[in-house]
């Protein structure tokens, strides 16, 4: 099994190395950038082109390790012995597998996401060591074992809101997806837009670009808002000059909206664009 990229997917030489050591090893991919890289698309691209099935751990807040195994529903098998329900006799009725669950008995070696697993709390990772290491666990209330029939391919995602325990990295194969270049963004741009202008994305990158330097920007616009405004500006029909800086009123391009998201960034570039006009005068 070899990541090469798909059609839709524009993958570096680095990251499609980072991909298939992660396979070769074993070992789950953790893989680390900005918001809007292509983190988590990027688990489904691998999926598509080995022609995997994805199986997706959404991590939030409150997701718990315990979670990813299986859920012991209690309270149910409860209610139903006061109900007087005969399922209340099979206490696997009441065992809800988890994703990992899912991907340890697939049929075909499954793509395993784990995405964001820096929203849960710091002993999240540390609870899934020996589970990702063994690829094995234990259901405590059947006396079942799990045993990973394949080792599904883990791809983990992280925004680096908190620092990950070292014991959890070391199993890990690591990469980082750093902001692509002019070359690598237009070649994402073309295979989302076939045929686009080039002029028109030309003159889109260098305001682009601009905003992401204005020194003091609290959110700069990532790859998937830019790819929003491009979208925006060929349906409002928004010629290639209109985007010139030389032809804006002041630096806050047409259709902002796609790119900046909150109004501290917006009042940013109000005053620059003031004090822009005051040097003119």
């Amino acid at each position: 099994m070899k990541f090469e990229g798909t059609d839709t997917y524009v993958a570096t030489e680095d990251l499609m190395v980072a991909v298939n050591a992660a396979i070769t090893l074993e070992r789950p991919l953790l893989v680390k950038g900005e918001p809007g890289t292509g983190k988590t698309i990027l688990a489904h691209e691998i999926a598509k082109s080995l022609g995997t099935p994805i199986i997706e751990w959404h991590v939030k807040s409150t997701t718990k390790a315990q979670q990813g195994l299986y859920e012991y529903d209690a309270v149910s098998r409860l209610r139903d012995s006061q109900l007087g329900d005969e399922r209340v006799h099979d206490i696997g009725n009441y065992i809800r597998r988890g994703k990992m669950w899912d991907a340890f008995t697939a049929d075909q070696r499954p793509v395993l996401l784990i995405d964001e697993i820096d929203k849960a709390d710091i002993e999240f990772p540390n609870d899934l060591l020996l589970e990702l290491d063994r690829m094995e666990f234990y259901v405590y209330e059947t006396g079942e074992k799990i045993v990973a029939e394949q080792r599904p391919i883990v791809i983990i995602t992280s925004n680096n809101e908190k620092e990950l325990p070292d014991a959890f990295l070391r199993r890990c194969f690591f990469h980082y997806i750093s902001f692509p270049d002019t070359d690598t963004m237009i070649e994402i741009i073309e295979v989302h837009y076939p045929g686009i202008q080039k002029a028109l994305v030309h003159e889109a990158l260098n305001a682009f670009f601009q905003l992401r330097d204005v020194p003091g920007v609290k959110k700069k616009p990532s790859t998937s808002e830019l790819l929003d405004w491009i979208k925006l500006l060929m349906s409002e029909d928004i010629p290639p000059e209109a985007l010139k800086s030389d032809n804006r009123k002041n630096l806050i391009p047409p259709l902002y909206g796609a790119l900046i998201k909150n109004e501290q960034d917006v009042h940013l570039f109000e005053r620059l664009a003031f004090l822009n006009r005051r040097e003119e005068q």
